[in-house]
């Protein structure tokens, strides 16, 4: 009799649900007129920022500012909630009859690549004050591989001191700008030095944009200088470099090369400070990804994505093949440790860097007209709409 019940109930609860759904769910979308959708999965934030810099002649001091400083302000993006990915590309720009018109870095977020040939950037060239604005412009936002997606801040800083050619038979700024809404992309422009022409087009561009206008000093105004930490930052990155092992076929093994020959490059021909600010990006989380690159076993044994003793010996490292399997699951996990421990030094390291450099910035009356502060803040509120929130300050 008990069955006979229970039967009955579940046959009532049943016929009940499929006579009143609909109407409940019409209730629903009545009272909420947005689709059902499934839940999505979240992926990490993203930060695509292209920087369009003049380098004409007049640009010297800016260029050499922003060798010094691209660390620091990669470390700065990375320092939000959520943390990022960050992606940078560059646009470097002169006129017709110069050297070279535009040349492209694409975005990627192997910015050690990206700053080896941010090296080779030399000032030259220039003649006639305005420059090619405009086809810079344009290939910032038509040659570069712009992510996809809401949770992206995709960002373009056009930096230079002169005006717009708008007598060339090309795309000018009103219609290249509307393209770069139509992508998500913000616009922002800094105006080095004080021609009296640049500021009236830089301002219009930053507002068609939706950015902001900055206007900095001529060597561009970041604060930058060299600390008693930078010596034994810079060695520990090299250290930190040391404890990469790439895997996979020969392409990949290429391609991974191609990035170490560039770590070699910064390494043989940057500034101490410039090596030290890398080591505090390359050990937080927002520098895993320039740190290890794709392929990199240490990262990709530690993070479950690998098994050591699953790879082909033809994929392994030059350095694994000798060893026996004990052996190279020793070495490994050696490795994993020691990019540990360096990875707090340089955390404890960066702290004390960063309280010298803040008490020698406020004994030179602070960072409120640095170009350090005025990215940070412009940053700070756009990024709000990809859901990351930035509470430290500028990175130094």
């Amino acid at each position: 009799m008990r069955t006979k019940l229970l039967t009955l109930a579940l046959f009532a609860v049943t016929l009940g649900a499929v006579v009143f759904y609909p109407q409940l769910q019409a209730r629903y979308n009545s009272e909420d007129p947005r689709p059902l959708r499934p839940p999505q999965v979240v992926q990490q934030p993203r930060i695509d920022v292209v920087f369009a810099l003049d380098t004409t002649g007049s640009m010297s001091g800016l260029i050499q500012s922003a060798k010094d400083k691209i660390w620091s302000i990669a470390s700065t993006m990375a320092s939000a909630q959520p943390t990022p990915e960050i992606r940078i590309g560059l646009v470097a720009y002169r006129d017709r009859g110069d050297q070279y018109v535009t040349q492209l870095v694409d975005l990627s977020s192997d910015l050690d690549s990206v700053y080896a040939t941010l090296m080779d950037f030399e000032a030259g060239g220039g003649g006639d004050t305005p420059e090619s604005v405009n086809q810079a412009l344009n290939d910032a936002v038509h040659g570069m591989s712009w992510s996809q997606g809401e949770q992206v801040y995709r960002v373009i800083f056009l930096v230079g001191d002169a005006p717009p050619h708008m007598d060339y038979n090309e795309p000018q700024y009103p219609e290249i700008i509307q393209a770069a809404r139509q992508k998500g992309i913000i616009v922002n422009t800094v105006q080095c030095g004080n021609i009296p022409t640049t500021a009236k087009p830089w301002t219009a561009m930053a507002n068609l944009g939706a950015g902001d206008f900055l206007h900095v000093d001529q060597a561009g105004s970041a604060f930058a200088m060299e600390t008693p930490f930078d010596e034994q930052l810079a060695e520990l990155s090299a250290k930190l470099d040391a404890t990469r092992l790439y895997y996979g076929d020969e392409e990949q093994k290429a391609k991974m090369q191609a990035k170490v020959a560039s770590t070699d490059k910064l390494e043989a021909s940057a500034p101490v400070s410039a090596k030290a600010r890398r080591a505090v990006f390359n050990a937080g989380e927002g520098g895993r990804k320039n740190l290890v690159g794709e392929n990199e076993l240490v990262d990709a044994v530690a993070s479950g994505k690998v098994k050591l003793e699953e790879l082909d010996a033809d994929a392994l490292p030059e350095t694994l093949k000798p060893m026996a399997e004990p052996e190279q699951k020793a070495y490994v996990a050696r490795l994993t440790q020691d990019r540990a421990d360096i990875r707090k030094q340089i955390a404890q390291l960066a702290d004390e860097r960063e309280s010298y450099i803040r008490e020698r910035a406020e004994e030179e009356g602070g960072l409120e007209d640095s170009l350090d502060q005025k990215l940070y803040e412009v940053v700070a509120r756009q990024a709000e709409a990809a859901g990351l929130d930035y509470e430290e300050g500028p990175d130094l």
